[in-house]
C-alpha cells in the first residue's frame, strides 16, 4: 500500500509539533526528464521533533528545470504561404 502524502512536512507525524527548521537537507535530481525535456530536482529534508524525539524525512520542494515550457510546443510559428505560380504545360513548347 502506498503511502499517504503529508500535507505540512514541517509537522511531526507522531505528535503534531510543528518543527521550525529541518535538521539535514539535500537534493535528489530524476535520472529520466519529462516529455517536454525538463529535469525534476527534488529537495529533501530530515527533521527531529524536540517534543518527542520522532524522526522524519519529506520532500520539501520541487523544481522542474530545464527543456522548454509545456506551452511553447504547439506556438511554433508556421511559416505563411507564398505566391503560388501556376503554369501550363502547352505554354512551355511555344517557347523559341
Amino acid at each position: 500500500m502506498p503511502r499517504r502524502r503529508q500535507k505540512d512536512p514541517y509537522v511531526c507525524p507522531k505528535c503534531g509539533t510543528r518543527v521550525t527548521e529541518p535538521a539535514k537537507t539535500w537534493t535528489i535530481t530524476s535520472p529520466l526528464p519529462d516529455k517536454y525535456g525538463r529535469i525534476t530536482v527534488t529537495v529533501m529534508a530530515s527533521f527531529v521533533c524536540p517534543n518527542c524525539g520522532y524522526k522524519w524525512r519529506a520532500p520539501i520542494k520541487k523544481l522542474k528545470v530545464g527543456g522548454e515550457e509545456p506551452g511553447e510546443r504547439g506556438r511554433e510559428e508556421k511559416p505563411e504561404p507564398g505566391t503560388i505560380i501556376e503554369i501550363d504545360l502547352d505554354d512551355l513548347d511555344d517557347v523559341d
